[in-house]
């Protein structure tokens, strides 16, 4: 990274919060923020859920509500070791420093949202009034009967004996359990009805509540940075943001592993700061000078 580009940000991020101001940040996260921590993206797709590979198994098979409806043991499991390899992994240095930003609200105002559902940004203690999750969460449980409100989030590990992913988790070596029966999956504690997996699938809307608030956030704060940090923020609505934003006049960080090329082009008109190498790496390179300014001004 070139030593003029990263002092410039800095300062551009302390002139916005100085003589009692707020920055205003909006922080775009993508699966590839995660990778440092142990968990790869599925098919070479930075916006994990848009393509999914697994035991040779598609989207189409996995993550619909048609693939739940026809074989929800199939999705259950693959859920199921999600949730296991999310679990064993550790938040890296980039989900910390979201989540230290995510608390200085004396210093600025700030917003995440991310695509991830692995539940790392929780476990590093992650602001929940600046988090919003737009594809849900693996650790969500929803009750799939519609007169049914019950949802609740735990991080047990199986969720029933049939999806012990011990069983499975070496797809070379080991075959799938076979799921018979809806009892060996888990069941709803109220009306002990199927439950499904508290994330988002194709074919589905992002809760309207979410669009709602990250709406709010952009229109009740002139945003001075878009940090876009981990993902191609090629699926809706995340794509739209970043006009938004540069027509609002705010100014883009990219923090990636390969140039951005497209906003590469709006150079001209709008500052784009392109920070490459590991999110876990980069994030904490720049920011923490930043965090340190605000600290010791205090």
């Amino acid at each position: 990274m070139e030593k003029e580009e990263i002092e410039s940000f800095q300062q551009f991020i302390l002139d916005k919060s100085k003589n009692g101001q707020k920055a205003n940040i909006l922080a775009l996260v993508g699966s590839g923020l995660s990778v440092s921590s142990g968990l790869h993206t599925y098919g070479n797709n930075s916006d994990l859920a848009s393509n999914v590979s697994w035991r040779n198994y598609s989207s189409i098979d996995l993550a619909t509500p048609d693939a739940f409806e026809t074989n929800p043991g199939l999705v259950w499991l693959f859920y199921a070791y999600r949730r296991h390899l999310a679990l064993l992994a550790t938040p890296n240095n980039g989900h910390k420093i979201l989540a230290d930003l995510s608390n200085l609200t004396s210093n600025l105002n700030f917003l995440t949202i991310t695509q991830n559902m692995d539940g790392l940004h929780e476990r590093v203690h992650h602001n929940s009034d600046s988090l919003l999750e737009f594809h849900g969460s693996l650790f969500e449980v929803i009750c799939t009967n519609f007169n049914c409100n019950y949802r609740s989030f735990n991080f047990n590990d199986p969720l029933t004996p049939s999806l012990d992913v011990t069983k499975y988790i070496d797809s070379k070596t080991m075959e799938l359990p076979k799921i018979e029966n809806i009892s060996q999956l888990p069941l709803c504690p109220i009306c002990g009805t199927l439950l499904r997996p508290g994330v988002i699938w194709f074919g589905e809307a992002l809760p309207l509540y979410l669009i709602d608030k990250a709406d709010e956030f952009i229109i009740d704060y002139n945003i001075d940075i878009l940090l876009i940090i981990g993902t191609s923020h090629s699926i809706w609505p995340t794509s739209s943001y970043i006009d938004l934003i540069k027509n609002q006049g705010g100014k883009i960080a990219v923090f990636n592993t390969i140039r951005d090329l497209e906003l590469e082009k709006l150079n001209s008109t709008t500052k784009v700061w392109q920070f490459i190498g590991d999110c876990a790496t980069t994030l904490p390179e720049i920011f923490n000078p930043i965090l340190i300014n605000w600290k010791n001004s205090q």
